[in-house]
């Protein structure tokens, strides 16, 4: 009985380090799983609204993650841009929809931007993360 008890002790034990090992080593992990699109890009940053414009060569660009989705919260003044939601292409995160007159590319280094809404709000941003 005690022998017994100790192997069925000793294949619990291998089921949930197997079981942690499995889950710890997926090979569909996406980075932003990770956050590590999260953080303050600095560099330049600029958005118009048709009637004033505001550009920055020293701004920065905060990126924050809510649920599945990103908000990117701006220096001066900029308004920021919320519930964002992105597709992984490679080591780089996209905007869902983007074109190549209207994105947000995000990589674990850097963040550039051309996001336009409500056809006159227009933000631009050139930024890398130190």
């Amino acid at each position: 009985m005690k022998t017994k008890s100790k192997m069925m002790s000793w294949l619990l034990g291998l089921f949930v380090v197997t079981s942690f090992l499995m889950i710890s080593c997926s090979d569909d992990d996406s980075p932003s799983d990770h956050d590590i699109f999260v953080g303050k890009y600095n560099g330049f940053v600029a958005y118009s609204n048709g009637e004033s414009n505001t550009e920055e060569d020293e701004g920065w660009v905060q990126v924050v993650k809510v649920g599945d989705k990103y908000n990117f919260l701006f220096s001066n003044g900029i308004p920021e841009i919320t519930g964002v939601e992105f597709e992984k292409d490679g080591d780089t995160m996209l905007n869902v929809g983007a074109t190549e007159f209207q994105y947000i590319r995000v990589t674990a280094n850097s963040l550039t931007m051309l996001y336009t809404e409500n056809v006159d709000d227009v933000w631009r941003a050139n930024c890398t993360r130190n």
